[in-house]
Parts: C-alpha cells; sequence; structure tokens
C-alpha cells in the first residue's frame, strides 16, 4: 500500500471525530483530491468519502449496540448535526434504525466497516538505538484491551483519549505515550495505554487510571516520519534488531510508544521513539 493512501487512513482512523473533507485529507497526504480519490478506490474499493462515512457508522453503531443512552451524542460524535440526518444515514447503512439497533444490543448481521489496514511495508531502517537509564514515571492514561490480529482499533483509543490531554490534573507536558504490556505469545492480546506524564497523584476523571513505569535501562529507538511506520518500527525492532544487535528485552512493558516534541500530532509526522526495558 502506497505511502498516500497510510497516511489517508492514519488520519482518517485518528480523526474521523472531526470535520474531515476530501481536501482535508489530500493536503495532509501532499496530493491532489483526484490523485488521492483515484488512488484510495483503487486500493481499498471504497471512495475516500464512503469509507470515512462507513467507519464513522461503525464506529456510532458500537456505542449503540452497547447501550449509549443518548442517541443524539452518538449522532454528533458521528458528525451528524441532527437526530434525522444521522436516522437517514444509518438506515441507509445497516438496514435498521438507531433506536432498534440500541434494543438489540448487537451489531451481528450487520455491515460493518473496520479499519483497513495500511502498514504494508514489513520492515523499515532504524538507526542504532540509544541505551539510556529512564527515572520512574508516573502516568495518567485510558487503557483497553485489543485482540493482537486487531491493532488497527488503537487509532480510536487515541481518538477517545485525546479529548483529556491538557485537562488532566498535574500533567507534566503534552508529551504523550503509548504503552504495550501484557503482550505474551500465545495470549489473547495485549493491554494498551495512552497516556501522558503527571507529577503527582490526584483525582482523575473515571474513565482514566494510572500506571507506574519503574526506573531501569532500556534501549531507545528513533524513527523520523509519519506515524503510519509505527507498526512496521515495532516489527523492525522486535522481529530484527533485538536479535542483530544482542539486546535482551525485560518483561514489563513490552514496549513504550513516546510522542514528544519533535512529533507533530496534528500531521502525524515527526520523531517517534519505541523504548524497549533491558532486562536486569
Amino acid at each position: 500500500m502506497s505511502a498516500v493512501i497510510e497516511k489517508a487512513l492514519w488520519l482518517i482512523e485518528h480523526r474521523y471525530g472531526e470535520d474531515l473533507s476530501l481536501e482535508t485529507i489530500a493536503n495532509h497526504c501532499g496530493v491532489s483530491r483526484f490523485h488521492l480519490s483515484r488512488r484510495f478506490q483503487a486500493a481499498s474499493g471504497y471512495s475516500v468519502t464512503a469509507y470515512l462515512r462507513a467507519r464513522r457508522l461503525t464506529e456510532a453503531a458500537k456505542a449503540l449496540a452497547a447501550g449509549a443512552p443518548d442517541i443524539v451524542d452518538v449522532a454528533l460524535v458521528a458528525t451528524y448535526g441532527s437526530h434525522e440526518a444521522f436516522t437517514r444515514a444509518f438506515r441507509d447503512q445497516f438496514g435498521l434504525t438507531p433506536e432498534q439497533l440500541r434494543a438489540r444490543g448487537s451489531t451481528d448481521g450487520i455491515p460493518m466497516v473496520e479499519p483497513i489496514r495500511y502498514d504494508a511495508t514489513p520492515f523499515i531502517d532504524l538507526p542504532p538505538p540509544e541505551i539510556t537509564e529512564r527515572p520512574t514515571l508516573l502516568l495518567a492514561g485510558l487503557s483497553e484491551r485489543h485482540p493482537f490480529n486487531k491493532p488497527e482499533q488503537v487509532p480510536a483509543q487515541w481518538q477517545r483519549f485525546n479529548p483529556f490531554i491538557g485537562t488532566i490534573p498535574n500533567a507534566r507536558d503534552e508529551a504523550a505515550f503509548g504503552v504495550v504490556s501484557e503482550a505474551r505469545f500465545g495470549g489473547e492480546g495485549f493491554q494498551y495505554t495512552a497516556a501522558v506524564e503527571i507529577t503527582r497523584l490526584g483525582e482523575l476523571p473515571s474513565e482514566l487510571k494510572t500506571l507506574r513505569l519503574l526506573a531501569g535501562r532500556f534501549a531507545q529507538f528513533r524513527y523520523r516520519g509519519h506515524v503510519s511506520k509505527m507498526r512496521a518500527m515495532v516489527h523492525t525492532i522486535f522481529n530484527h534488531d533485538l536479535d542483530a544487535l544482542g539486546i535482551e528485552a525485560g518483561e514489563f512493558p513490552n514496549f513504550v510508544e513516546y510522542y514528544g516534541p519533535k512529533f507533530d500530532p496534528e500531521s502525524g509526522s515527526g520523531q517517534q521513539e519505541i523504548w524497549v526495558p533491558l532486562k536486569p
């Protein structure tokens, strides 16, 4: 899959709750609307706007099946300005109304559109890591579990967490962390925590939890580019670089994603880091 399509999919999956237009997505990818439309349709089978609409409605359907109490709130999150417009689009997509789906309590049998995977490149070139001693970090964030075969669910988790950034009490700055833990071969999935650092414990929104990363030695890998390559970066580290460098990883966390001041969350570009704990 081309870099243009990867960037388009990243933007849609991370910001489908915003007022995205075809022009906005094309500008993000650095191409014309015509070029993006043609490439996206050929690669995915969807037009850009059809995929964006289907993803919004699919996430809305999940919320309703889980018992969301206010359909208007769900409609607003899906960027529909009225209950009527939302109901019309929802019925066109799924063949039943939002009220009917909520009453069913299940999305079984309806045509859901899940995220398209966008990391076709298995390996990327990374410079050698820096071995660093890191102090204990106290984080606050949103923690969810995901199946190994559906890591593309993580972007939607970041969408749910992003509104908390800048509002969390005692946050040190707006650098963000993605902590992967409990990922073991043969297991049922992995725990992912989207978080920011806090200076001390305090009252948090009920949706959030704290996580303490103990001091230790880490192999700190860096990559500069678009964040759609993050999964390829992880694949490269754990399936090539650690063995090639003779590095033995620790057990907790599995690794930490770090998005610091050299990363632009709006464009998804800049320097990203992966911290791998070293075995004592």
